[in-house]
């Protein structure tokens, strides 16, 4: 009888190999047959799932898009009420939730990467989706509206901050200690890049 494929896993399985392909040797390394190598697959196999490299990417884009928002939410969600939080607690609560979008660790410096060589490509590559790129961007800074405007509404910053600007600033912030971080991780390791993000909050705070 033949063995039984969960085609959700073998699918994180091929995204996750082509991660470790990007962050290693750039997306132009990132062939079908690259990746296939990588996962420990015959070529034949991976076309089951993906007809193309385009395919592949596209689909490997959208897998880290829903981590990333995966990984923020189920943060906030274990939280609960966030009132019956210190505010020192709260405060913390924040940090730690906008660290998850930045590449602070192997698993996250990979989609960093992946992300960095993605965006960057789809600028002139015609096989690439702009679209799913323009998506990520407007997707992160849905993600920061969301736990700014919960730190607001817990009096953890200040009232007098202007929401959509700060989500700009802090949006941007994120992006360039994320850029920076794969492509200069001696200039800026993760504890720098952590101290960065804690001082950007504390200066909206409310004091």
């Amino acid at each position: 009888m033949p063995k039984q494929v969960d085609p959700v896993a073998r699918r994180a399985h091929v995204v996750d190999a082509l991660f470790r392909v990007v962050f290693r040797d750039g997306l132009q390394a990132a062939s079908l047959r690259a990746v296939a190598d990588e996962a420990g697959l015959n070529i034949g196999s991976l076309r089951h799932y993906f007809a193309n490299q385009q395919e592949l990417m596209g689909f490997a884009m959208r897998a880290m898009l829903d981590r990333v928002e995966g990984r923020l939410l189920r943060r906030v969600d274990e939280v609960g009420d966030l009132g019956a939080l210190t505010w020192e607690q709260r405060r913390r609560l924040s940090l730690d939730l906008f660290a998850e979008l930045l590449p602070l660790d192997e698993a996250r410096r990979a989609e960093a990467a992946v992300f960095v060589d993605f965006v960057t490509a789809a600028r002139t590559h015609p096989a690439i989706d702009v679209a799913l790129a323009r998506e990520a961007a407007v997707g992160m800074r849905a993600l920061v509206r969301r736990v700014l405007q919960r730190a607001m509404d817990t009096e953890t910053l200040r009232p007098d901050m202007d929401l959509d600007i700060e989500i700009e600033r802090l949006s941007s912030l994120i992006d360039g200690l994320s850029l920076n971080t794969v492509l200069y991780p001696d200039l800026l390791p993760p504890e720098a890049c952590l101290g960065v993000l804690r001082a950007h909050l504390d200066s909206l705070a409310r004091r």
